[in-house]
């Protein structure tokens, strides 16, 4: 079969939708397009039990319960909700947090507006290979401490942080932990109890599900956490997040779920050995390139590499059939180096020169190899340009 271009690999920033999704998700725009809240008829009925059904197929994927899974329209209102909401329903007892220097927008720009409302954050640094040292989060939690928020991987370099062991050292203190999980839910696996979190954050168009939709989930028990709503109509969701429920999404997240807990074992294995392939190729045939992030503890199909003497925006320029990024696609349009590669101490230049493969479903080992060649032909005529 001919390769077919353009290839995308840049699954960070997006997934496709996957096909049993789109047809789960296709009755509820034509047949049962009832309104969820809708408790006196036929049609509420029928998009109130697919809603359910959807809880409980998230809730099965991250190991807690049907209740404890808030809906949302993803992931920048996950996060918005876990921090602003726990931040104001527990000001009374702490006003500061601690979250990390590598954490996506949608966690630190929440952070920056606690600040300016009288919050405190101690923003945690992070090593070369770009994991949050424990014992770092440790000594930033005081005793006016309320939430600790760390990601579960990181986004751009696909590090996967220490989570189950700073979730210890958080219950041991007695403090909130919230966990941006958005890129690992669905790719590897994040029970909330043996990650000993009390907030979690996911999206489903980062797993193969539709985008605009999302969920929250807010331990129940042990301890019962308490949020404050951010969106005030209706009291929907237990009172924890009104406005009508985007039923078609809510099911295709389900699905998207169940789906990725069926087939996570060998997609981790088959992405793995796509992302060693294009790695290996790559140093092998160039030299001055770098590796981003920890070498093994990543995410299966992420690879971050920075190019010395290379303009990146040149770079990028000249792969026009290969979709894949520079950093976060939220922060695309910005002519700033990455915050997260500037965090783990590269320099400007080098942080400009880096590109994100977000290897996913559907990519194959011909597109690795296209997609090698292609970048080592580039690399080697920008620099002899350069010279």
């Amino acid at each position: 079969m001919p390769l077919k271009l353009p290839i995308y690999m840049d699954h960070h920033a997006t997934t496709p939708v996957a096909p049993e999704v789109f047809e789960a998700m296709r009755p509820y725009f034509l047949e049962h397009f009832g309104n969820a809240a809708s408790r006196n008829h036929a049609f509420g009925w029928a998009a109130e039990g697919a809603v359910e059904t959807a809880r409980a197929q998230v809730a099965r994927l991250i190991g807690c319960k049907p209740i404890e899974v808030v809906f949302t329209s993803g992931a920048t209102e996950s996060d918005n909700l876990a921090l602003k909401g726990v931040a104001y329903a527990y000001r009374d007892k702490g006003t500061h947090l601690v979250t990390s220097q590598i954490e996506h927008h949608a966690v630190l720009d929440t952070c920056k507006r606690l600040e300016k409302e009288g919050f405190h954050v101690t923003y945690v640094p992070v090593g070369r290979d770009g994991i949050v040292d424990p014992s770092a989060v440790a000594r930033a939690i005081t005793p006016k401490t309320i939430l600790v928020s760390i990601m579960l991987a990181n986004n751009e370099v696909g590090t996967i942080q220490p989570l189950a062991e700073i979730g210890r050292m958080c219950r041991e203190r007695g403090v909130l932990l919230h966990s941006d999980a958005v890129q690992g839910v669905g790719k590897i696996p994040a029970g909330v109890d043996e990650l000993h979190v009390d907030l979690l954050s996911l999206t489903a168009h980062k797993l193969y599900g539709p985008k605009g939709v999302g969920a929250l989930y807010v331990r129940m028990e042990k301890p019962r956490v308490r949020l404050v709503p951010q969106l005030d109509g209706g009291g929907h969701e237990k009172g924890r997040r009104s406005g009508t429920l985007n039923v078609p999404g809510i099911v295709g997240l389900g699905k998207a779920c169940e789906l990725a807990g069926r087939v996570m074992p060998e997609e981790t294995a088959a992405l793995t050995a796509l992302r060693e392939r294009l790695r290996s190729n790559l140093f092998l045939r160039l030299d001055h390139i770098h590796l981003n992030g920890h070498p093994t503890r990543r995410l299966p199909g992420n690879l971050n590499v920075s190019f010395d003497f290379v303009d990146g925006e040149a770079l990028l320029m000249s792969l026009k059939e290969i979709a894949v990024s520079a950093g976060s696609a939220c922060t695309s349009a910005s002519i700033e180096a990455s915050h997260v590669l500037r965090a783990m101490g590269l320099g400007e230049a080098l942080a400009h020169a880096s590109i994100r493969f977000g290897l996913g479903r559907g990519n194959t080992e011909e597109e690795v190899d296209y997609v090698c060649n292609r970048l080592v032909e580039e690399v080697t005529r920008l620099r002899a340009m350069g010279a």
